[in-house]
């Protein structure tokens, strides 16, 4: 028998399967409280099988205190701040949710300003933590992920606010292009020690739909996004040809689909089955990329029956067949309200499947 790994890449690569691969996705502090009192431990990744480990291809601060860039806001005196100097302050009751400050948003933003502010830098230094982290894995017989979510538009709009960058972006002003390509920059270096790393997988991301339409015109998009992530791609193929490209997006992207392949993704994530139907976007792209998650967690995981969970991990996987192509799990974080009867019938239908 395979190991998970190779087991893994097989799917991926739409080559048949021995087992169905899952992934429970991420936790949230409740559910890995919940399941350590289950199980004496907090390993849900072992528990639900999982083939593939990840790690975070990070970036340091360049500056030390955030706070005097922030001229055009008054900000909480309760709030941390990330490597880029976006800000994040916690509301009570909204568990991981935070509010963010924009250091670059406002009109008056001048090119100046924003070609000295203070951007964060890829340390080489950690390439060897994640070599040593590849191999460990593989040694386990499990597949090594890097993740660079935010790759582009999100860490940029998180800079400027989503209002100024989609209006800098409409207008063709340079502040667009000057911050934009300041991120990709970034990412190409992230993406060239990850792929240098040994890592199966290049987990990218930026939102890019909503609940029911896409979150730009598909124009816009290809003006100023797609080009990017092309960039980062390329720059981490370069380093490794054969690595699996995933991408993560939420909401309505069917139209990005097709493009996203042409550039050189491999997996989409999460296909939310509240905003697109699992068995037209197999049909219109399932030759030419994989899925990645696919049962959601906005009705089938909090508020299904374990039955109908079983239900439709068998449907999405009848869809794709002998060949594979998808990786059952979470669209995405396990919330509070998620039983934990709907997360053991989503194991057992991937452990029951026969193909």
């Amino acid at each position: 028998m395979t190991s998970p790994r190779e087991n893994l890449l097989r799917t991926l690569r739409r080559q048949g399967f021995d087992r169905v691969p899952l992934d429970p996705n991420d936790f949230c502090p409740s559910q890995v409280e919940a399941f350590r009192r289950r199980l004496g431990n907090d390993d849900y990744m072992a528990f639900f099988g999982a083939p593939v480990r990840s790690f975070w291809v990070g970036v340091e601060p360049t500056c030390a205190e955030w706070r005097p860039l922030y001229r055009r806001e008054t900000l909480p005196d309760d709030i941390d701040f990330d490597a880029f100097g976006v800000g994040h302050s916690r509301h009570p009751g909204c568990h991981h949710m935070t509010q963010m400050h924009h250091p670059l948003r406002g009109e008056d933003l001048t090119l100046e300003e924003l070609r000295r502010y203070p951007f964060p830098r890829f340390n080489p230094e950690t390439k060897a933590v994640h070599r040593a982290f590849v191999q460990a894995q593989h040694k386990r017989g499990l597949a090594a992920m890097a993740g660079m979510a935010c790759t582009v538009w999100e860490t940029a709009w998180y800079m400027r606010s989503m209002a100024d960058l989609m209006a800098d972006m409409m207008m063709d002003d340079e502040r667009a292009s000057v911050l934009l390509d300041k991120v990709t920059d970034l990412s190409c270096d992230r993406a060239r020690a990850a792929a240098g790393s040994g890592a199966d997988i290049l987990s990218l991301g930026d939102d890019i739909g909503m609940q029911s339409t896409i979150m730009m015109s598909q124009d816009l998009w290809r003006a100023w996004i797609k080009p990017r992530i092309a960039r980062v791609i390329a720059a981490a193929r370069n380093e490794k040809p054969d690595l699996q490209v995933f991408y993560h997006s939420c909401g309505y992207v069917l139209p990005f689909i097709g493009e996203l392949a042409d550039i050189g993704v491999d997996i989409l994530n999460p296909v939310q089955p509240e905003c697109m139907s699992f068995a037209e976007v197999h049909r219109q792209y399932g030759d030419r990329i994989s899925f990645w998650s696919t049962i959601g967690t906005q009705t089938t995981l909090p508020f299904g029956k374990p039955e109908e969970v079983k239900a439709v991990v068998r449907r999405n996987l009848e869809i794709c067949g002998a060949a594979g192509g998808i990786v059952i799990g979470p669209t995405h974080m396990v919330e509070p309200e998620v039983p934990w009867e709907n997360l053991l019938a989503m194991k057992e239908a991937c452990e029951e499947f026969q193909a």
